[in-house]
């Protein structure tokens, strides 16, 4: 599925639902951030999800921060690649498939993520920034 056609199945809830896992998650905001910047690129990713979640569960799956986390991970990574596609991305960049919870580890304390607030609102990391 090319980049176009898999933001406009997900946006409309058309998407498999079994096949939105951790890689398609990093997919969404690879493809995001190739069309927006940043911050424009966390909104779209975060009402995508969102609207998904709706679609295709009971709505409590969604969690701002993680979500948020991702993308500015990935962001992180797109800065630093030469990666023309997402699968040039993903074999340049392999952690953010294997270990991406050691890499919000490295921003976040636990207590943190598993904070009820977590899930509902943007907290920024205890551990290091971001920026």
């Amino acid at each position: 599925m090319n980049n176009a056609d898999f933001i406009r199945a997900f946006e409309k809830g058309k998407f498999p639902p079994q096949q939105f896992n951790h890689k398609a998650h990093i997919k969404l905001a690879w493809i995001y951030l190739e069309m927006f910047d940043e911050q424009t690129a966390i909104s779209k990713t975060c009402e995508a999800i969102k609207n998904f979640d709706r679609i295709h569960g009971n709505g409590t799956k969604y969690h701002t921060t993680l979500t948020v986390a991702a993308v500015k991970v990935v962001h992180h990574f797109r800065q630093k690649s030469n990666a023309a596609t997402f699968d040039e991305f993903v074999a340049e960049n392999p952690r953010l498939i294997t270990s991406f919870k050691e890499l919000l580890f490295q921003h976040y304390g636990k207590s943190v993520l598993a904070d009820p607030k977590a899930k509902t609102a943007y907290l920024e990391p205890d551990l290091l920034p971001f920026d």
